[in-house]
């Protein structure tokens, strides 16, 4: 007979409403799901902070020169040392796993790391240090996030405003350590036109029609507009690592601006939908 026990995983540890692990496991599949999402995010954590190495703000621009680094340009230190736990952390649980089940260490690379704990997120859930692989990771990826994105807050913006005769545009404010639910779409004009982040979908497909100059009722091409991971993340609610699983798995179109990743919108809400629809 299979028993359960109560998790200890980093999204059951503070002892409101622990739930049960899942069979063979120590963590329950919230906790086991939310541990491959951070062991995921983390390698798109050690590229942003590789960017933020200059001292600059995410996706800043910074004029190229031979020779080096002219002296007394700013280094960001908790970036730097945010890579380094993030590889040295990645490293030693690849170590344990290689170690306890006779497989050839990886790369010690994040990218090489992460994709071989990824593999093996099954093995390390039911390993007696499953809760503190979990606690470990998460508090890494908040860590990363702080280096990475350091602004308190920032305006995502998302485009022009879809109610009739409105000149205005519309906006969604993410400020850091916030609770995604319940966030805020706003207009610029008119403070009475607002929505709350989990209707993003359905507001999209209005600011098509407003974008393309169309009556509504009218076809239109979907407009073309273009987010960034973290974007998404706070639109639809879902983990960084969702994110960047998803963009691979369903091949959404992207373009690089100033060293950053944008996706095409479009594609992002069409992946949503469908999952929407099969749940």
């Amino acid at each position: 007979m299979t028993v359960t026990a109560l998790c200890h995983g980093e999204g059951c540890r503070g002892g409101q409403a622990r739930r049960r692990t899942s069979a063979g496991t120590r963590l329950c599949r919230q906790c086991r799901d939310h541990f491959a999402a951070g062991l995921a995010e983390l390698a798109h954590l050690h590229e942003e902070c590789g960017r933020m190495l200059g001292g600059g703000a995410p996706g800043s621009l910074r004029e190229r020169t031979t020779g080096g680094d002219l002296p007394g340009l700013p280094f960001n230190a908790a970036a730097a040392d945010v890579r380094a736990r993030i590889v040295s952390v990645l490293g030693s649980w690849s170590g344990l796993v290689a170690q306890q089940r006779g497989l050839a260490a990886p790369p010690r690379t994040a990218t090489a790391l992460t994709a071989f704990l990824l593999r093996h997120t099954d093995w390390l859930a039911a390993h007696p240090a499953a809760a503190d692989a979990s606690e470990e990771v998460a508090r890494l990826v908040r860590a990363g996030r702080r280096a990475a994105f350091p602004d308190p807050a920032r305006s995502i913006r998302l485009g022009a405003c879809p109610e009739p005769d409105c000149a205005g545009a519309l906006a969604l404010a993410a400020h850091a350590g916030e609770p995604d639910a319940g966030r805020v779409i706003a207009c610029d004009a008119d403070p009475a036109h607002r929505w709350t982040s989990d209707r993003w979908s359905e507001l999209s497909h209005s600011m098509d029609r407003v974008d393309s100059g169309r009556p509504t009722g009218a076809a239109a091409a979907p407009a073309e507009r273009w987010l960034a991971g973290a974007d998404i993340a706070q639109l639809w609610q879902v983990p960084m690592g969702t994110v960047y699983r998803l963009a691979s798995e369903e091949r959404w179109r992207r373009r690089n601006r100033a060293g950053r990743t944008y996706y095409n919108e479009n594609d992002v809400r069409s992946c949503f939908s469908r999952r929407a629809a099969r749940r």
